[in-house]
């Protein structure tokens, strides 16, 4: 109410100022009573109409304008009225700040999703979408705002999905973008509105089928060994066999008992490798050691057949797991053994790099394999040819196993190979898990006598 005082004092200076004018009036035209008072109110209410006016006109200005600056401060009424008028719209101000910045830290957090997440409105139309579907869907965030998803995204499958209604199931859609596959799942909120949620499932689909194709490869692989051992018994139990019949079955039989032992031996070992943690580099092998106890074990599964041949290279100690990194070397070796023609080379090596790092390679003369078929080696009971695989012993997880060693040894499993002109498999190890004798006897000569 501090407002009241200034204006009963603005009302009583307008009074006595048309009093006093009333009394000039009187003074002059004396025959017109009536005449003063009438002027003397005229006037006062005049002189407060246009008080008012003029304060109301600066504060309509003010709200007219953006009411950046401070508000009309004038005394009375309306003095009052700007100073309650620019209060809530600080208010105001405040509370729409705090709102947009709680809208951005919401957007901001969706941004972060490793999801994607599109808006639409009722007439499908895109009212804001992250970064990760504008990925999936080849979308640019800002440019395609506001238009039609449907222009955009193509897919028959996505569009009937918008079109129906029925949310309640997920779509996947393939070959997005030619390579990925994308899970999308519509729900509806708001006034019509709707929310499109996308992920990558790529890496899971592709772990699914590695997983069909392995249940269904080792059901296949188990079968065969199996199927033959169930006739050979069968054989054995209902036919009379003479001596050197029996003892061919049962070296047959033998045979496929040993493919199972080595194919139940390598899933072991596989799984091992994939769920034991990376081996500390604390334990040292011998490089010139193994390899020498590879290529016995060669020369023994060779019978002669093959020119073997060793480089044993400068003497070195690797870190890590004696026995994987010896199963690594030995199934390159095994494999250019089994595959490369009677008569023909191979050559084990040893190399350090320039950079520390260290290679130990298996070379062969044979036959070679086909470009596409390189990049596929690795994978479990991948054969570039069932057939002649079998019939060699290999059980399909040798370079699988070989890959999973280098893997965990910090490096890589490196092939070279050309149709009719050999190949050359390289386990590469980095410069941490290497160390040069010759460097650790250089360095052990610089110590002081008696410093230790």
């Amino acid at each position: 109410m501090t407002w009241m005082l200034p204006r009963v004092v603005l009302a009583a200076l307008a009074v006595l100022l048309g009093a006093g004018l009333a009394w000039l009036l009187g003074r002059w035209w004396p025959e017109l009573p009536w005449l003063p008072p009438l002027t003397g109110a005229l006037i006062g209410v005049a002189a407060l109409f246009t008080v008012d006016s003029l304060r109301a006109h600066r504060l309509m200005q003010w709200l007219r304008g953006a009411q950046a600056g401070a508000a009309p401060r004038d005394r009375g009424l309306w003095g009052e009225l700007a100073y309650r008028m620019e209060r809530a719209v600080r208010d105001r101000d405040r509370a729409i700040e705090r709102e947009r910045q709680e809208l951005l830290q919401f957007l901001s957090a969706i941004e972060a999703s490793p999801n994607g997440v599109l808006m639409l409105d009722a007439e499908d139309h895109i009212r804001w979408c992250n970064r990760v579907a504008a990925d999936h869907f080849s979308l640019d965030p800002q440019r395609d705002r506001d238009q039609r998803v449907t222009n955009l995204v193509r897919f028959p499958a996505f569009v009937a999905l918008l079109q129906s209604g029925d949310y309640s199931q997920p779509l996947v859609l393939s070959h997005v973008r030619g390579r990925l596959t994308l899970a999308v799942v519509v729900r509806a909120y708001g006034d019509g509105m709707r929310l499109v949620l996308t992920q990558d499932i790529t890496e899971r689909e592709r772990a699914e089928a590695m997983r069909r194709d392995f249940v269904a490869n080792v059901s296949h692989e188990i079968r065969t060994p199996l199927t033959v051992l169930a006739g050979f018994i069968e054989t054995m139990a209902s036919l009379p066999l003479t001596e050197p019949e029996r003892r061919r079955v049962l070296s047959l039989m033998n045979q496929q008992t040993q493919r199972m032992q080595s194919l139940v031996s390598d899933l072991l070992t596989l799984a091992q490798l994939e769920g034991s943690p990376r081996p500390d580099a604390d334990r040292w092998v011998g490089a010139q050691a193994l390899l020498q106890r590879v290529l016995s074990d060669a020369s023994a599964l060779s019978h002669g057949r093959h020119e073997l041949v060793l480089d044993s290279g400068p003497s070195a100690e690797l870190a890590g797991v004696e026995a994987e990194l010896l199963s690594a070397v030995a199934n390159l070796a095994n494999n250019a053994v089994r595959y490369t023609p009677d008569g023909g080379r191979i050559e084990l090596s040893f190399g350090l790099l320039a950079d520390g790092s260290c290679e130990i390679s298996v070379s062969d003369s044979g036959p070679g394999i086909a470009r596409e078929h390189v990049p596929r080696l690795t994978e479990r009971f991948y054969r570039v040819d069932g057939s002649r695989s079998r019939d060699t012993g290999g059980t399909g997880l040798g370079l699988s196993i070989v890959k999973h060693v280098a893997q965990r040894h910090g490096g890589e499993l490196k092939i070279d190979s050309e149709l009719g002109k050999g190949s050359r498999f390289r386990v590469a190890l980095p410069a941490a898990r290497v160390r040069s004798v010759e460097a650790l006897g250089v360095e052990a000569a610089r110590v002081p006598e008696g410093s230790l």
